[in-house]
């Protein structure tokens, strides 16, 4: 039978990560690749390797893209691997862990970052990278601009949660950093502001949208999700 790929994208907070975990809990002889957190991983290591990444994002013209991603991402040695069904983002062979990955701060700043790269080859990579892992399982991918990158996407969703659900969610996740309901609050606004300028929450024909605010848990979500496809 042949492998699948499966798009999950959505709001910021909404729950993409746990839906995904809980996906490849349910599909047979399936991966996750998180490409978000490989696009994360690139904005950590520029932030971490001393390059001025405010002299980076700045511009006077909003249609110039600054800087190709995909050189940052071969220049400070960011690599992917497989581990336990699920992609793992390396950094000069150390690995990075995802709460790193998922700060706030960070967080924050690849909304920034991807308003302003130019992600063309980063784009052609990913689609590589999915062709080639499709090859031999069925494929949970979890990131932004998945139909642009991978067009023969079998599957694509879009995750949506009412803000206060999501800013709860979020909270839950942000447990060990000092931040107020309030001051996140702000902070998803802004993000979702910055992802609707860059055209991520924009739906293509194949898209799916699901609204799991009412759902309980990631494993409710993510048989919402599942009762779409067929395997």
């Amino acid at each position: 039978m042949k492998n699948i790929a499966i798009g999950i994208e959505g709001e910021v907070g909404s729950g993409k990560t746990s839906l995904c975990r809980e996906l490849l809990k349910l599909i047979p002889n399936s991966i996750i690749l998180h490409g978000g957190n490989l696009y994360r991983g690139i904005v950590y290591a520029i932030a971490k390797s001393g390059l001025d990444i405010k002299k980076l994002l700045s511009t006077n013209n909003a249609s110039e893209k600054i800087f190709d991603i995909k050189n940052m991402m071969e220049m400070l040695k960011v690599t992917l691997k497989i581990e336990n069904n699920e992609s793992v983002v390396y950094v000069n062979g150390i690995e990075i862990d995802e709460d790193n990955l998922q700060s706030t701060e960070n967080s924050l700043l690849v909304s920034k970052v991807a308003l302003n790269a130019d992600n063309s080859k980063f784009y052609s990579f990913a689609k590589t990278l999915i062709e080639q892992y499709k090859k031999e399982y069925n494929l949970i991918i979890s990131g932004r601009d998945i139909v642009r990158i991978y067009p023969e996407v079998d599957y694509h969703f879009f995750i949506t949660a009412d803000l206060d659900t999501r800013v709860d969610r979020k909270l839950n996740q942000y447990s060990k950093e000092k931040i107020t309901r309030e001051e996140l609050k702000k902070e998803i606004q802004e993000r979702d502001n910055l992802q609707q300028k860059s055209g991520f929450y924009d739906k293509s024909e194949k898209t799916i949208t699901l609204d799991v605010t009412e759902c309980k848990s990631a494993e409710e979500s993510a048989k919402k999700v599942l009762k779409y496809i067929n395997l």
